[in-house]
Formats: C-alpha cells, sequence, structure tokens
C-alpha cells in the first residue's frame, strides 16, 4: 500500500506524463529484474536438479507462451468489457497478474519463516522493497485515467491482500503437503506473466508519452532497487 501514496503527489498536469512514464517504467523494472535476476533463476536450477536441464527448458518455454497467452486473453476480455482506456486497463492487468505474484511469494515467506526465522525476515524485508513500486505499478494507471484515489486505493489493497492470504492458506492447508517444486513451478510462471506485461503492456505505454529521459531515469533507479533487494535476501 505504500506505493499507492505516490498519487498524492502534487505535481501540475504538464508534468503528468513525465510522472506516469516514470512511475511504469520504474515499475516494469522491478518485475522484470526480480523475475531475470531472483525468481526464475532459483526456481530454474531447483527444475533442474529435479526434471533435469531439458525439461527443465520446455517448462520455461511454456511458462512464457501460458503467459502471453493469457495477457493477451484478459486484454481482450477487458476491450470487450468496454474497458478502452489504455491506463485503467494497464492498472487492472498489473492488480490481477501482482495478486497471482504475491499469492506464492506469501506462501514462500511464511514456509521460510516457519524452517528459519531469520531467513523468513531477510525473505520479507527484501519482498517489501519491491511491494513498494508493484503498488506504484497498480495506483498509478487506475488514478491518472480515473482520478479516483478511491479506486486506485482499493485495487491495490485488493492486490495487497494476496500474500498474506498465501501465507494463511500455508498455515492452514499446506505447510505439510507443499513443496518447494511446485513453488518453484509456479514462480517461473509468475516470472513469466510479470515480464510478459511488462513488455507487451506497460513498455509500450511508457514509451506512448515520448518521455524518454524519464525512462532511462526509472530504469536505473528499477535496478538500482532490484539489487538492493536481491542483497537483503541474499
Amino acid at each position: 500500500m505504500l506505493g499507492s501514496l505516490v498519487i498524492f503527489f502534487k505535481l501540475k498536469e504538464e508534468k503528468y506524463n513525465k510522472f506516469i512514464t516514470l512511475s511504469l517504467s520504474f515499475s516494469l523494472a522491478i518485475m522484470i529484474g526480480i523475475s531475470i535476476f531472483d525468481l526464475i533463476p532459483e526456481s530454474f536450477f531447483k527444475c533442474i536438479y529435479t526434471y533435469g536441464f531439458n525439461k527443465s527448458i520446455i517448462i520455461l518455454l511454456i511458462a512464457f507462451i501460458l503467459s502471453y497467452i493469457v495477457i493477451t486473453l484478459i486484454s481482450g476480455l477487458m476491450d470487450k468489457e468496454g474497458i478502452k482506456e489504455d491506463l485503467y486497463k494497464l492498472g487492472l492487468l498489473n492488480m490481477l497478474v501482482l495478486i497471482l505474484h504475491n499469492l506464492p511469494e506469501g506462501i514462500a515467506t511464511f514456509l521460510s519463516s516457519y524452517q528459519d526465522l531469520n531467513l523468513g525476515l531477510k525473505l520479507g524485508l527484501a519482498i517489501t522493497l519491491h511491494n513498494i513500486p508493484e503498488g506504484i505499478a497498480i495506483a498509478v494507471p487506475i488514478y491518472y485515467s480515473t482520478k479516483s484515489k478511491k479506486k486506485a486505493f482499493k485495487a491495490t489493497f485488493i492486490s495487497s491482500l494476496a500474500e498474506p492470504l498465501g501465507a494463511i492458506l500455508a498455515f492452514i492447508f499446506l505447510k505439510n503437503y507443499i513443496s518447494e517444486m511446485l513453488i518453484s513451478i509456479v514462480l517461473i510462471v509468475v516470472a513469466s506473466l510479470m515480464i510478459t506485461l511488462s513488455i507487451q503492456e506497460m513498455l509500450p505505454k511508457a514509451l506512448k508519452y515520448k518521455e524518454n529521459k524519464y525512462i532511462y531515469l526509472g530504469l536505473i533507479l528499477g535496478i538500482i532497487l532490484v539489487f538492493f533487494s536481491l542483497l537483503l535476501g541474499a
């Protein structure tokens, strides 16, 4: 929810496009960076250990193909429902994908803490850092397309519930049954969804405003935060 607080920044109307560009590029850098440098490598090597290299490559390819299909289908369904505003649709897509992302993260954080509290705390802090720009990725598009703080907060709040829900599910139902392998495959799929969403939807929206300086700035800041969160989670 901290990320959604950026909608309270007092900006002149002529700076809206710059801020939207900065927010989108910052958020997509986080989503791609966490996926490429954390979720995929760790999960992929666990898959290799269990299934071997060839089958693991196939799992990765299937994950990306499914991600493209899912993002395209959801975007098409939103168009059919009359959601034509690019930014609003992007905010809703971000919310749905990040709900899918946060559920297994909540499970992983709970299970890590259940086995080793220090590891769980480090992982929780690292996840907290990259969840802030994920909140920005939901709130900013929805707010600037609707001018409604209520809608922006509501969408961000719904997404934020997914992580504690994952932890609760793990505590009540899954702690004795869920395996690291299952979490790894889920995280590969989620990482594929985030990369696909970032490239297919977020990057074109950021480029549309032709504020290249703010795209570069957002990408640099996002990459810095990714590496900082990875150091904390190491």
